[in-house]
């Protein structure tokens, strides 16, 4: 069964909130575990030794072969979290879902969640992971509620205990009726997808069953019931075909350079070469990793040349979603490590790409200096991402100001070239290129030659509103924008990318006794704790999804 089989489904399913819309999380939403990513970065900071992995091995086997139960497993990992801060393991929850678990949400998943949301349905993610497991990623695909296996927390800090019953097997039965009793249905209205046998009871207890990425004894069971099935391959493990078309779609970078070199040689123009370069760099790459593109406003390209094309920044796609687009006639501003890459830092200067050291904002200024010149004198449209780097997923971050003083003085309108999907060929932190249709807006210009430095700050916010309304987010104020990028995370900041800070550990010791204290449960619709709130509080344009 394909997506667009279960698309239709979910169109011909009755509207409202009495239709539950229920999602396993591991294998379902995300490609493989998110607990993977939690046991790495353990053992990145020492806090795991080889006997104690030895023991979660033992743990994993033991419930694989179904003499071990899932809170007993689930107690096994809980020991090593005794005494940790809640509140710390919240935040670098956080971190671990934009450094290695947002690229793993499925592009179809969204567009499933999307699909319910269209209908008006009471969506909700209900997993046997924990909340620090699931939360991130609700946020980010708008997800308000969550159900997860909580964790026991005396104080504040974790005391190595597991709160029962869990959300597991029957527990997730129950959830599933909680929360359609909460909107006035019955899971007989629900759709409920997952991947796994470990969920049988709900699948076969909801009236719309659907298996996604199912094992293989899962899919038999599915056939043998009648029930919907699919499977995703946009995430995961890559293909040799995927690895062979990515490589030679990098490849083409330098193959269209060499064969721009005879139209240089007869005609001696240095720019009639350059834009043919880009442009089979743009047909050729494109052709091969199969990327099409979806245009609206595609006038808005060629009205007001040369301008200052700002786009978002979400992939490694995206310099061949804008060559593909501008096409001619561009210059450049990339961050300075490129300029060192072996042959393709040569080439990118050839271009007329100008390299700065984002961690030196004087020495980035004066590096730009030239570029206005050349737009000016040689009608040169200029390309960069306000963002200044990739974000984990389609949320956007926060503008830094360098394009806009460069609009002001050249007085060159602005572009704004808004990708909704990029992350879907290629997400932030995976190499390889999938095939997929990203949808692009380009919007009208808009005019700056009115514009002062004094009034930067409105310019920003007007700019980046207009990204924020055709992405669907939030609109922010001139001060809000002001204020977001100090409080954006240090790992999304350009000028620690790639920078890894050494961790210190500060896991403390609860009081004598804690280990023992009675769980902390908490009842659906309880409050969270604060630490929860701060975390899911980050950007307060965004209703936070809840934890039961």
């Amino acid at each position: 069964m394909s997506l667009s089989h279960l698309l239709k489904q979910i169109a011909e399913s009755e509207p409202g909130p009495e239709t539950c819309a229920l999602f396993d999380f591991d294998g379902t939403i995300i490609s493989g575990y998110s607990a993977t990513a939690f046991l790495k970065d353990q053992i990145s900071r020492g806090e795991l030794s080889p006997a104690d992995l030895i023991q979660l091995t033992q743990a994993a086997t033991r419930f694989g072969i179904g003499s071990l139960g899932f809170s007993a497993l689930m107690a096994v990992h809980a020991q090593y979290l005794a005494g940790r801060s809640e509140s710390e393991y919240t935040a670098n929850s956080e971190r671990l879902f934009r450094r290695a678990i947002a690229k793993l949400i499925y592009p179809e998943a969204r567009q499933l969640i999307d699909a319910h949301r269209a209908k008006g349905h009471s969506i909700a993610i209900i997993s046997s992971a924990t909340p620090y497991q699931v939360l991130p990623a609700a946020r980010d695909l708008g997800i308000n509620e969550v159900f997860a296996t909580d964790l026991e927390v005396l104080d504040g800090y974790f005391t190595g205990g597991v709160v029962t019953p869990t959300c597991f097997g029957e527990g997730k039965v129950r959830a599933a009726e909680t929360f359609a009793e909460k909107h006035g249905t019955s899971v007989d209205r629900a759709f409920f997808y997952s991947d796994s046998t470990d969920d049988i009871e709900l699948l076969e207890h909801v009236g719309h069953p659907v298996v996604l990425n199912g094992s293989n004894s899962l899919r038999a069971i599915a056939r043998e019931k009648r029930w919907s099935s699919a499977d995703f391959s946009s995430r995961g493990n890559a293909t040799g075909g995927e690895i062979l078309r990515s490589l030679a779609a990098t490849g083409s970078l330098v193959s269209s350079f060499m064969m721009a070199l005879p139209l240089y040689a007869l005609s001696g123009s240095r720019r009639d070469a350059v834009n043919f370069s880009i442009s089979l760099f743009a047909d050729t790459a494109s052709a091969l990793i199969g990327m099409k593109l979806d245009v609206r406003g595609r006038e808005n390209l060629w009205n007001n040349r040369p301008a200052i094309f700002m786009f978002n920044h979400q992939s490694n796609a995206d310099m061949l979603v804008m060559a593909s687009l501008i096409r001619r006639d561009i210059v450049g501003i990339g961050k300075r490590e490129l300029k060192n890459l072996p042959i393709i830092g040569p080439l990118l200067g050839a271009t007329g790409v100008v390299f700065i050291d984002r961690s030196n904002r004087q020495a980035a200024i004066d590096a730009m200096a030239p570029v206005v010149d050349t737009m000016n004198k040689e009608r040169k449209s200029l390309v960069l991402a306000p963002e200044g780097t990739r974000a984990p997923t389609r949320k956007l971050g926060a503008f830094k100001k360098g394009g806009f003083h460069i609009a002001i003085q050249s007085g060159l309108p602005i572009i704004p070239v808004v990708i909704h999907n990029s992350g879907d060929i290629s997400p932030k932190g995976d190499p390889i290129f999938r095939s997929g249709t990203v949808h692009v807006d380009v919007l009208p210009a808009i005019d700056t030659s009115s514009w002062s430095v004094k009034s930067i700050d409105e310019h920003v916010a007007q700019v980046r509103n207009a990204f924020a309304r055709t992405l669907g987010q939030p609109e922010l104020s001139v001060q809000e924008t002001a204020e977001l990028q100090r409080s954006t995370p240090d790992d999304l900041k350009p000028e620690v990318r790639g920078q890894r800070t050494k961790v210190r550990n500060t896991a403390e010791k609860v009081l004598t006794g804690a280990r023992n204290a009675p769980a902390q449960g908490r009842k659906t619709g309880a409050p969270l704790p604060s630490a929860l709130d701060n975390f899911l509080n980050l950007d307060e344009q965004e209703t936070p999804a809840t934890r039961h």
